[in-house]
C-alpha cells in the first residue's frame, strides 16, 4: 500500500509517520523557513530505505548549486537506484532528474524535473526545483510558463499553493509583466503572509521600476513575516540595500550588509553571493568598504578550484579582485579554464558568459579598464545564459558602465548610460551616471540638468530630508 500526500501525491510507503515528517520538509523547503534537510534525515534515520525521503534530499542538494553537496546528493542516487529499492513511476523520475545533475547534466536534469510535472502537476518538490534550476540556468520564460502549466491544476485551497503564487509571481517579473507579476505576489500574500516567494517577487517588481520607496517601504513593513529564521532573508535584506543604494545611501546599504546580509561568516554559496555583489556596488560608487573583503574572500577560497556553476565562480572572483587576492583570482579562472573546455551545461555556462566575465573583473581589479570593456560588451547580451535574475545580472552593466567611463570612452559610456536612465528613468543613481558622463563630455548645462533630475527624482520619492549622493 502506498500514501498520498496533503495535494494527492503518490509516495512508496505505508507509514504514516514517514509521511508526516516528508510532507514538513517539503513545506519548510518550499517556504524556506527552518531546515527541511534535518527534518527529512529524521525519516531517513527511521527508514533509510524511504524512496520519497532521497528525492527530497536530492533535490536540496541540487538547488545548492555547491559541489560540497555532491557527496549528498551521490548518497540520496544510489540509495533510488539501489538493487531492490522499492520506487514509485514518480520517484523513478526523480531518481532519473538527480542522477542527470549529479553527471553535470544541469540543463537535462531541469529538464526531466519539469517532466515529472506533465503526470504529478502537484508535485510540490519537482517543481520547486524545477523553477529554482530554470532561475540557474537563466531560463527566464520557463520561470514563468513552467508554473503556468501547472496551475490550474492546484487547488488553492491546497497546502502550498500560495507558494506556487509566489513562483509565478517571481517569473512574471522576469519576463517584465510587472503589473501582473505585483497582483500575483501579493495575492500569494494574502493567502499566506509569510510566503517569501511572493515579498520576493514583489520586491523584484519595485527594483526593475524604480519604486525606491515603495520598495523600502515593503520589505520594513512585512519584516517579520519574511525575515526569521528563513533563508530568504539574507537575499531580501540584499533587495532592501539595493533601494537604499539607488536613492544615494550607501551608508545605509553598507549597514545592512553587516548587520543583515552577512553578520556572521558563513560558506553559503548563496548568501556569499549577495554579500559579494553589493560590496563590488558600493566600491563601484567609491565607497570603502574596508576590511570586509577579506573576510568574504576568505570564505570563497575553499571554492577556488571548484568551478561546478559558472554564476558561483564570478563572484568567487569578485571576492578575491575586491581583496587584492590575485593568486586565487588566477586560481579561479584557470579552474574555470578548465571546466569551460568540459562536457555538461557548466562548461556552456563558464565558456559563453562565466569567463570571459570572471577574467574582466580581473582587469577591471588592476585598472585594465579597456580590456574589461572589451570582455564584457559581447557578453551583455547573452549573459542569461549563466543563470541568475535581471537585478542580479545588472552588475554586469553597472561594471562595464564604471569601466568604461574610467577608461575614458564617452561616447560608449554615454550610450550604455542613456540605456540605464531610458529603462529606469525614475532612479536617482542613474541621472547620477548621467551627470558624470555629461562632464566627461564637457557639457556642464547637461550634467547640472542631470543632477537637478537627480535630485528631483530623489525628492518625489523621499521627500527632501535626505540628499543624493
Amino acid at each position: 500500500m502506498s500514501l498520498l500526500d496533503s495535494r494527492g501525491v503518490p509516495l512508496s510507503t505505508s507509514n504514516h509517520v514517514l509521511l508526516q515528517h516528508y510532507e514538513h520538509a517539503v513545506e519548510l523547503s518550499a517556504s524556506y523557513f527552518l531546515d527541511p534537510l534535518a527534518t527529512i534525515e529524521k525519516a531517513l534515520e527511521e527508514d533509510p530505505t524511504f524512496a520519497s525521503g532521497h528525492c527530497l534530499r536530492a533535490g536540496l542538494a541540487v538547488m545548492a548549486t555547491d559541489r560540497n553537496a555532491t557527496p549528498l546528493l551521490e548518497e540520496s542516487v544510489r540509495a533510488l537506484e539501489a538493487p531492490g529499492a522499492r520506487l514509485n513511476e514518480r520517484e523513478r523520475a526523480h531518481a532519473a532528474a538527480a542522477r542527470a545533475w549529479l553527471e553535470g547534466d544541469f540543463a537535462g536534469s531541469i529538464r526531466r524535473y519539469g517532466d515529472i510535472l506533465l503526470d504529478y502537476p502537484q508535485d510540490l518538490l519537482a517543481l520547486q526545483i524545477a523553477h529554482v534550476g530554470d532561475f540557474y540556468l537563466g531560463q527566464s520564460t520557463m520561470l514563468r510558463d513552467r508554473i503556468a502549466q501547472v496551475l490550474t491544476a492546484w487547488d488553492p485551497c491546497a497546502p502550498g499553493y500560495s507558494y506556487v503564487l509566489g513562483m509565478y509571481a517571481f517569473g512574471l517579473e522576469e519576463t517584465a509583466l510587472y503589473s501582473r507579476a505585483e497582483d500575483a505576489g501579493r495575492r500569494a500574500l494574502e493567502l499566506n503572509p509569510r510566503d517569501p516567494w511572493g515579498v520576493h517577487a514583489v520586491a523584484h517588481v519595485m527594483e526593475m521600476q524604480g519604486r525606491l520607496r515603495d520598495g523600502v517601504e515593503w520589505l520594513t513593513s512585512r519584516e517579520q513575516d519574511w525575515a526569521v529564521n528563513n533563508g530568504f532573508a539574507f537575499h531580501n535584506w540584499w533587495h532592501l540595500a539595493l533601494f537604499h543604494l539607488d536613492a544615494g545611501d550607501a551608508q545605509q546599504a553598507l549597514e545592512l550588509c553587516d548587520r543583515r546580509i552577512r553578520p556572521n561568516p558563513t560558506q553559503v554559496p548563496l548568501e556569499m553571493i549577495d554579500a559579494g555583489a553589493l560590496l563590488w556596488r558600493l566600491e563601484l560608487q567609491g565607497v570603502n568598504v574596508s576590511q570586509r573583503w577579506a573576510e568574504l574572500a576568505s570564505a570563497w577560497e575553499h571554492f577556488a578550484e571548484h568551478a561546478y556553476y559558472a554564476f558561483n565562480d564570478v563572484h568567487a572572483v569578485m571576492a578575491f579582485v575586491g581583496a587584492r587576492r590575485f593568486d586565487l583570482v588566477q586560481q579561479c579562472i584557470a579552474a574555470m579554464e578548465r571546466a569551460a573546455n568540459g562536457a555538461g551545461t557548466n562548461a556552456m555556462m563558464t565558456r559563453d558568459v562565466g569567463l570571459p566575465v570572471a577574467q574582466a573583473l580581473a582587469c577591471f581589479g588592476m585598472s585594465q579598464y579597456e580590456q574589461a570593456v572589451e570582455l564584457l560588451i559581447p557578453v551583455r547580451t547573452i549573459a542569461s545564459r549563466f543563470g541568475g535574475s535581471h537585478a542580479q545580472r545588472d552588475l554586469l552593466h553597472l561594471t562595464l558602465v564604471e569601466a568604461a567611463l574610467r577608461a575614458k570612452r564617452v561616447r560608449l559610456a554615454r550610450a550604455l548610460i542613456a540605456e540605464r536612465t531610458q529603462l529606469k528613468p525614475s532612479s536617482p543613481f542613474n541621472w547620477g551616471l548621467t551627470a558624470r558622463v555629461m562632464e566627461m563630455a564637457g557639457d556642464s548645462a547637461g550634467a547640472l540638468k542631470a543632477r537637478e533630475n537627480a535630485q528631483a527624482r530623489r525628492r518625489a520619492q523621499f521627500g527632501a530630508h535626505r540628499a543624493v549622493a
